[in-house]
C-alpha cells in the first residue's frame, strides 16, 4: 500500500466535510478523496439494512477506483450501522469511524446535564446504546432525534434549518450553568457543526458544543502511523466524489472549507 494514496472519507453527504476539515488540519501533507452519497440521503432516517448496502458499496468503490489507504467513515448513522463490518471484511486497511462525543462531554461539563442532538437512526443503535449505558451515573443524558435537520443543512435551506434549531433547542429543556441546567451539547451529527451559529445563541454563551472532527481527526493519525503509512512531508490534496449533485458538493465546500 503506497504511501502516496489517498484517506477515503466517506459520508451520506456534505456533513462530513466538518470531519474533512479537521483532517485536514491535523494531517496536512495527506492526500483525501472525500464521498458524498448525497444521491442515496439522509441515512439517519433509514433503517441498517440499507445503510449497511450504501456503506459497502461506497468503501468498494473507493478501494476500487482510488487504492485508498485509510477510510474515514465520517457519518455517525453509518459507523453505528456498518463499521464493525467494514472492519471485519477489510482486516489490513485503518478504518476510523464517528460517535457522539459523549465521553468528551462529561468532561467539560460541570452541571452533569449534557444534551445530545443526533439523528433518529444513531439514537436508536445498539452501538451508541452500549457507549450510553457504558457512560450510566457519570452524567445524565437528554438525547434528542432531530429529523429533517441533517437533510436541511445538506440542501442549505436557511430556514428550515433555523426552524428546526429552535424547535429541537426548545424540546432538550432549559441551558444554562446552574444545577439541572444543561451545560454542554453534544452535536452527535456530522452536518450539526455547520448549525452551530444558529445553536451556540439559542444555548447561550455558557454552553459549550462539542463536535467529534479533531478526536477523529487524532486517531487516524494514529491508526496512519501504527501501520507505517503515515506520509511524513508535503502538501496533500483532496478529491472529490458524489452520488448526487457535484455543483451542490463544491458550494458547499467553498462555503464551509474555503476549497
Amino acid at each position: 500500500m503506497s504511501l502516496q494514496a489517498p484517506i477515503g472519507v466517506f459520508d451520506s453527504g456534505v456533513g462530513g466535510l466538518s470531519i474533512l476539515r479537521a483532517l485536514r488540519a491535523e494531517l496536512p501533507a495527506e492526500n483525501f478523496v472525500y464521498f458524498a452519497d448525497s444521491g442515496h440521503a439522509p441515512y439517519g432516517e433509514r433503517g441498517d439494512a440499507y445503510v449497511i448496502a450504501r456503506t459497502h458499496a461506497v468503501a468498494r468503490q473507493l478501494l476500487d477506483e482510488h487504492r485508498i489507504k485509510a477510510l474515514v467513515v465520517a457519518c455517525n448513522t453509518a459507523t453505528a450501522a456498518a463499521i464493525h463490518l467494514l472492519r471485519a471484511e477489510y482486516p489490513g486497511l485503518p478504518v476510523v469511524g464517528v460517535e457522539p462525543a459523549l465521553k468528551p462531554a462529561i468532561a467539560l461539563s460541570r452541571t452533569g446535564r449534557i444534551g445530545v442532538m443526533a439523528t433518529r437512526g444513531t439514537l436508536a443503535s445498539a452501538k451508541f446504546a452500549a457507549l450510553h449505558d457504558s457512560l450510566k451515573g457519570q452524567a445524565d443524558f437528554v438525547l434528542q432525534p432531530c429529523d429533517g435537520l441533517a437533510d436541511a443543512i445538506q440542501n442549505d435551506d436557511a430556514t428550515k434549518i433555523v426552524a428546526l434549531c429552535a424547535q429541537y433547542m426548545r424540546s432538550l429543556g432549559t441551558f444554562g450553568s446552574e444545577n439541572g441546567q444543561i451545560d454542554t451539547l453534544v452535536l452527535g451529527c456530522t452536518h450539526y457543526p455547520f448549525a452551530s451559529h444558529h445553536l451556540q445563541p439559542l444555548a447561550g454563551p455558557l454552553v459549550r458544543l462539542v463536535e467529534t472532527g479533531e478526536p477523529v481527526a487524532r486517531q487516524a493519525r494514529r491508526l496512519l502511523e501504527a501501520a507505517g503509512l503515515a506520509k511524513p512531508q508535503g502538501e496533500g490534496g483532496t478529491g472529490w466524489e458524489t452520488t448526487g449533485d457535484a455543483a451542490a458538493l463544491a458550494a458547499a465546500a467553498g462555503r464551509w472549507l474555503q476549497l
